[in-house]
């Protein structure tokens, strides 16, 4: 099934005839299927590993290297992340190249037009599915420095280091803070831990320092994310493995211990399945009397989930907004 970007990109395929063509941003589908037979080659990129490791052809990582005569870049919710990802690839590019962008109004694709306005012509071509299809050609190539595009800030001793979209990117969220502090510094923490969804690696991280003999794992499905991580760990001389992972698709290994503050936003709109995935599975990845331990929005229903794949689960420390759950296996 096509995405709604997807289905406006449809109704221009004389655009893709004879052409090399590079999808990537937020490539949600299989448009490129549609494309394929006029198509002089079609490359797709993406940064989210749980749609690239469903398509051997989609290369995954943070910065895109791959060339082409047309690109074309879905727009995702998040400005920053757009602006890193367009300008990174515009950069490379000879002036002349040219690239549709198209977004859902509602994750704001208008503003393609001002982000884009300093390099090149763009105008829109058109509008319906409620989405927005714009034309770009490039005639000043911009110079891209990724430095800017970090944030970072202190928790405890820490320095955290994060990319857009990366979660709590600006400043520790009240969720993670109420699962750390579930952690007592008297607790003997040993053997293997996993930080699943680490973003910016803030819970692997404490952990690490804290209990410095862990062997400790952290996994994310965002390339942005994943190399916070790495940075997190380089600047505070931490040890920990960082893998691309849609929830345990890429782990194989058990566990003492699951950590997570687990995602339950799915673009604009909500969603559980990882979640479910991670409760449902994650018993399996533990060693005997391993915890599992993750944070929540009260109102979330994880308490019979975790019943169902635990038989029990304890709340070890709550507020107004958050609840820990913990498990054992």
């Amino acid at each position: 099934m096509l995405s709604l970007e997807s289905e406006v990109l449809a109704r221009h395929l004389p655009l893709f005839a004879n052409k090399s063509v590079l999808l990537f941003g937020d490539v949600r589908d299989r448009f490129a299927d549609q494309i394929k037979s006029t198509a002089k080659s079609v490359a797709i990129f993406s940064s989210y590993f749980d749609y690239a490791r469903q398509y051997s052809d989609v290369s995954f990582g943070l910065n895109c290297e791959i060339r082409a005569d047309l690109a074309v870049f879905y727009w995702t919710k998040n400005k920053q992340e757009c602006q890193y990802q367009l300008l990174q690839w515009l950069s490379q590019a000879s002036t002349g190249q040219k690239v549709l962008v198209i977004g859902e109004n509602r994750a704001g694709v208008r503003s393609a037009e001002k982000l884009l306005a300093d390099y090149g012509n763009i105008a829109k071509i058109d509008s319906a599915r409620r989405c927005g299809l714009y034309h770009f050609e490039l005639t000043h190539v911009p110079n891209f420095d990724s430095q800017k595009f970090w944030k970072s800030y202190q928790y405890q001793d820490l320095h955290i280091f994060a990319l857009p979209s990366v979660f709590s990117s600006a400043k520790l969220d009240c969720g993670t803070q109420l699962l750390l502090a579930s952690f007592d510094k008297a607790d003997r923490l040993k053997g293997k831990v996993l930080d699943l969804g680490c973003g910016a690696g803030v819970i692997g991280a404490t952990l690490k320092q804290q209990f410095s003999k862990i062997k400790l794992t952290l996994s994310d499905i965002h390339a942005m994310a994943l190399e916070s991580t790495r940075k997190t760990l380089a600047v505070n001389a931490l040890e920990g493995e960082v893998i691309a992972s849609d929830v345990f698709s890429n782990i194989e290994e058990r566990f003492d211990l699951i950590v997570s503050n687990p995602p339950f936003h799915d673009g604009i709109d909500t969603a559980y399945c990882a979640v479910e995935t991670l409760i449902a599975q994650a018993k399996r990845h533990l060693n005997r009397g391993g915890e599992f331990r993750i944070v929540a929005n009260a109102f979330l229903p994880y308490p019979e989930l975790l019943d169902n794949a635990f038989g029990s689960h304890q709340v070890i420390a709550k507020s107004n907004k958050f609840k820990v759950y913990c498990a054992k296996a």
